[in-house]
């Protein structure tokens, strides 16, 4: 199964986190197909970067997004500039 979580990068007590692509065998920091996005919790805005075209091109493909991952991607949508059409 493949999910969408998060990737522990940083140094001690400043955490940053990858958002990536990994098959649920690999280990938490190991191997990933895809980095979709980085999250910054230390930053006072939201620090939240995401390709959001490639979270949902892996959710139709049957990507499942960890719980933090799927709030992470709430906000970052009401965050996006909304289009009009």
């Amino acid at each position: 199964m493949v999910t969408i979580r998060l990737s522990r990068a940083g140094t001690t007590k400043k955490p940053f986190y990858r958002v990536v692509v990994a098959d649920h065998r690999f280990p938490r920091d190991g191997r990933f197909i895809e980095q979709v996005g980085t999250y910054d919790p230390k930053k006072s805005a939201h620090g939240i970067k995401l390709k959001i075209d490639r979270v949902e091109h892996w959710v139709g493909q049957g990507a499942r997004p960890s719980d933090t991952v799927r709030d992470i991607l709430t906000v970052a949508k009401s965050a996006a500039p909304k289009a009009d059409g």
